[in-house]
């Protein structure tokens, strides 16, 4: 079974910087996509970037583009996202979370949705100080 699990989280001032890891494990193929949700309190879960794991296709949101890095090792079997210049609104619990199969699916169609992704890691809090 495809397990996740991010760490990485904590307290940064405005202006820092964090950087989130995903471990990842059971995967037998590389056609799946990963990804990394945010959600604040009272907000609903905001994609925010997603790698192929297979070629290594990047996507960002808006709202973290030019700010943040995800990338893949597979060797290590994880999935970084690099956080600079973080804001107050940055402020979330960040999970991370794989596809089904992507078996030809487009993921830059489908990697905004929460529902394109069937396994989840436990989140871990970022916390961006003023």
């Amino acid at each position: 079974d495809v397990q996740l699990q991010a760490s990485g989280g904590g307290l940064v001032q405005t202006g820092g910087s964090l950087r989130l890891s995903c471990a990842t494990s059971g995967f037998e193929i590389d056609d799946y996509g990963i990804a990394w949700f945010r959600q604040a309190p009272g907000k609903k879960r905001e994609a925010i970037s997603c790698i192929n794991k297979r070629d290594g296709t990047t996507y960002y949101s808006d709202s973290v583009k030019g700010r943040f890095t995800i990338s893949k090792d597979n060797a290590k079997n994880t999935v970084d996202l690099q956080m600079n210049s973080l804001k107050p609104e940055d402020t979330a619990l960040y999970y991370c979370a794989s596809t089904r199969p992507l078996r030809g699916a487009l993921l830059g169609r489908i990697w905004s949705w929460p529902e394109s992704f069937d396994v989840w890691g436990q989140g871990t809090l970022v916390t961006v100080s003023s």
